[in-house]
C-alpha cells in the first residue's frame, strides 16, 4: 500500500514520486496532482502565552504573578466554517473521484486519453 513521508509517495512497486507540497489531489477530470495548499481544513501551529503551573513571579511594587510562558499548540484552521456534514461530503465526493480513476484504468488503460473525465477537461 502507498506511504506518504517527507514529501514522498512510496509506492509498493518501490518507485518513490518526490513532491513539492504535503498531499495528493484528484480533479474533476480525473487528473492526478499535488494539492499542496491546506486552505480548507487544516491543523496550525500556533505560538501561544500559557501559564506555567505552579510558578510565580514576584515583580517589583506588584503582587505575584503567575509566569507564561510562549509554547505551540495545535489549532484546527476551518476558515469556511465548515460543519461535520460539509466535511464527509467532500470526502465522499473525492472518494468518488478516485474510485472512478480505478474504473476507468480498468476500463481505458493508462495509455488512452478516455481515462479522463473528457466533459472536465472541457470546462
Amino acid at each position: 500500500m502507498a506511504e506518504f513521508k517527507r514529501r514522498t509517495l512510496f509506492l509498493s512497486s518501490g518507485k518513490q514520486v518526490k513532491l513539492f507540497g504535503n498531499s495528493v489531489a484528484i480533479s474533476k477530470s480525473l487528473e492526478i496532482g499535488e494539492g499542496y495548499a491546506p486552505n480548507i481544513l487544516s491543523c496550525l501551529q500556533q505560538e501561544a502565552d500559557v501559564t506555567k503551573p505552579g510558578s510565580t513571579v514576584k515583580p517589583l511594587n506588584e503582587g505575584s504573578k503567575e509566569k507564561t510562558v510562549s509554547k505551540q499548540v495545535a489549532i484546527v484552521s476551518n476558515p469556511f466554517r465548515l460543519s461535520e456534514t460539509d466535511l464527509m461530503e467532500i470526502a465522499d465526493y473525492n472518494i468518488r473521484l478516485w474510485l472512478d480513476l480505478k474504473d476507468s484504468i480498468r476500463k481505458h488503460g493508462i495509455n488512452s486519453p478516455q481515462l479522463f473525465n473528457s466533459e472536465a477537461l472541457r470546462s
